[in-house]
């Protein structure tokens, strides 16, 4: 894989607010390819599963519900050094914290509502990937 994917979610607040447009549209002006877009629902189950590194947190149920409560759209992208660039163009966790310009100041609401989710690390990356399109690190 070499760093040139990473996986992203946009979650269920930006897409209620109909603001997917707006973030692939920076997505792609950043230099990004999508190399798989798809319009979800989380499971329960999918949902504890993919967020499972938090499973023993205080928050964990509450992301669940939240990640659960409507469409969403999840997305592998890909560019060089491709985990640590989107990182960038997301912006920190809590939109309050985020650089002016990233996705999350600009649509973000909350920690737990800040329109996007994107992988932390490289292995990250893997797992999430293979959760969803384990047929894109085949090749």
């Amino acid at each position: 894989m070499d760093g040139k994917y990473t996986f992203t979610i946009i979650k269920p607040n930006a897409v209620s607010e109909k603001q997917e447009g707006k973030i692939i549209d920076i997505i792609l002006k950043k230099g990004f390819e999508i190399v798989r877009l798809q319009r979800h629902t989380f499971t329960k189950a999918e949902a504890e599963a993919f967020y499972d590194v938090h499973k023993d947190k205080y928050f964990f149920n509450d992301l669940v519900t939240y990640m659960c409560s409507g469409p969403i759209y999840i997305a592998v992208l890909e560019a060089e050094d491709c985990v640590k660039k989107y990182r960038k163009v997301i912006g920190k966790t809590d939109p309050r914290e985020a650089a002016m310009g990233t996705i999350r100041k600009l649509y973000g609401k909350t920690l737990r509502q800040n329109a996007v989710h994107g992988s932390d690390s490289d292995a990250s990356a893997i797992k999430e990937i293979k959760l969803f399109f384990p047929e894109i690190l085949n090749n």
